[in-house]
């Protein structure tokens, strides 16, 4: 938990975008915040960039009120539940009336949070010492929302071409890479349109990369912001544009190959499964190299500071860095990301590749199997009683939601000849029982509760958890789970509270494990495609 101001203000930032990812993820019948959303993140960015020399210096240990936090829960809790409902039953459909007092709700909660992190005596003395900083960060949120429909009519005419110059670039380089694989190129740069006679894809704006561009240079910039004790700030800057160049020139390789995949005869494979994943597979491509580049190379790497000893010698003195045993709990996990990119990149509407998953978790948790002989593995009653009980949750929670969408993987394995059927089957089971409970408890328990709550995670014992880390952690827990998004958060929570409750990794990957268990036994038995 955070004790200074400046760090009260990252976590009112952070658990804020939380808020905003679930208000987003649920159906709702009108906008909840309206222009304050915009204005207040351009605010808040201002205030805190250009108030952070000042704000470092805010040493003051700050209590956190965590009747206030779960007040701030329950506004948004009520707030996603009665949207919900009222587009599910026209008889609670919101007059203008109740949508009011919805967004009420939201700023209720808002301000709820932002006292529980920042107290109000202390909020009061910061508007007192910071008025005029505050004054410009107010002004620079009106100017934001006030240029945002011109800034974006500029982008979307058609008659302009300073909002396409991006995809004019990508369209040229993309063609250009083309015809040095095949004569057979089609182009019509008036329409955007291109590929081959057997294939053609139209590159719009959002294929230009400027979703990559965005999403590397907040990574870059968060990570250099996370490393900046250790790092030498200007010289790690400049790999910064090398990063946005890789990952435009990425793209361009992305909708090339698109083409030739289709021009193959592989359209579904081209347009489903590798033009949704290689983007992501760039992106990671990227951001890995250069976590590794920035924390390996010498150049944008800081001198470790020298400290004298009272007998004169002098030693060097270190940063406290991520604990050694952060890849045995990560790695896993990411192995089943990395395979699932994988995997679906190499798709259709099917993919065949799943057990890939299974091979790729099962390898990880075998190289760290050392690691691994420190965890208590053992587990009790409460193990399978919490899993039982998050499976009729998740039941629940899918036919209240009506998540029953229509999924085309029944008949696709029923077309599967029965060999092939039960192998698929078979991984598809042992990932969700064995493999896939065991990484992400490792990464989500294991690792980001306990990291929330000192740098030095493995040194905190499982007993230790504190709710606010347990909350976090499982609302990224739940996030990860997609349109089951509420259930994966309530499992995230009853895992937490098995692990907690004895301080054993066993019981909440028994009770994980048993979940999903069951859950592959209704989708099985009942022919519920969609929980899968």
């Amino acid at each position: 938990m955070p004790r200074h101001l400046l760090g009260r203000l990252y976590l009112l930032a952070a658990v804020l975008a939380l808020d905003c990812a679930l208000l987003a993820g649920i159906p709702h019948v009108g906008t909840l915040l309206g222009p304050i959303a915009p204005s207040g993140i351009a605010a808040f960015a201002i205030f805190i960039g250009l108030g952070y020399p000042g704000l470092k210096t805010e040493r003051e240990t700050l209590p956190f009120s965590g009747r206030l936090f779960c007040a701030h829960l329950a506004c948004i809790a009520i707030v996603v539940l009665g949207n919900v409902a009222a587009l599910h039953d026209s008889q609670l459909a919101l007059s203008h009336t109740g949508h009011a007092v919805f967004s009420a709700l939201v700023l209720l909660g808002i301000a709820l949070l932002a006292l529980a992190c920042v107290p109000l005596r202390v909020s009061i003395r910061t508007i007192r010492d910071y008025h005029s900083l505050l004054l410009l960060a107010s002004l620079s949120g009106m100017a934001a929302w006030w240029l945002r429909r011109p800034l974006q009519s500029f982008w979307d005419s058609s008659s302009l071409a300073h909002g396409r110059i991006l995809q004019i670039a990508t369209f040229d380089c993309v063609r250009d890479l083309l015809g040095l694989v095949t004569p057979d190129v089609i182009s019509d740069p008036s329409a955007f349109t291109l590929g081959t006679s057997r294939f053609l894809v139209q590159i719009a704006e959002q294929c230009s990369g400027l979703e990559g561009l965005g999403l590397v240079l907040v990574f870059t910039l968060v990570w250099l912001w996370y490393f900046r004790k250790e790092t030498r700030f200007s010289h790690a800057f400049l790999l910064v544009p090398l990063a946005l160049l890789c990952v435009w020139l990425l793209n361009i390789a992305r909708i090339a190959a698109i083409i030739l995949i289709g021009n193959a005869g592989a359209p579904d494979v081209a347009m489903v499964g590798f033009h949704s994943q290689a983007g992501w597979i760039a992106f990671t491509v990227v951001a890995l190299t250069f976590s590794v580049a920035t924390r390996k190379l010498a150049w944008t790497q800081k001198a470790p500071a020298l400290s004298t000893h009272s007998s004169g010698h002098t030693a060097i003195a270190h940063e406290a860095g991520e604990s050694p045993a952060t890849a045995a709990y990560l790695v896993p996990f990411l192995a089943i990301l990395a395979a699932s990119f994988l995997s679906k990149a190499a798709s259709g509407y099917f993919e065949w590749l799943y057990p890939l998953r299974f091979i790729a978790a099962l390898a990880a948790l075998w190289y760290f199997r050392a690691e691994y002989k420190r965890l208590d593995w053992r587990f009790g009653w409460i193990a399978p009683a919490a899993g039982v009980a998050i499976f009729l949750v998740w039941i629940a929670t899918s036919s209240w939601m009506h998540d029953h969408s229509a999924s085309a993987l029944g008949s696709t394995l029923a077309s599967l000849s029965p060999s092939l059927r039960i192998a698929w089957i078979a991984f598809r089971v042992a990932a969700a029982v064995i493999t896939v409970p065991i990484a992400e408890e490792l990464a989500f328990r294991g690792y980001l509760a306990r990291r929330l709550i000192d740098r030095n995670f493995d040194e905190v014992s499982f007993s230790r958890l504190s709710p606010l880390s347990i909350c976090l952690s499982s609302v990224a827990f739940g996030v990860m789970h997609g349109s089951h998004w509420f259930a994966g958060i309530l499992a995230g929570l009853a895992y937490a509270a098995a692990l907690k409750w004895r301080g054993r990794i066993g019981d909440a990957i028994v009770a994980h494990a048993t979940s999903n268990l069951l859950l592959a036994a209704w989708v099985l038995m009942s022919g519920d495609w969609s929980l899968w």
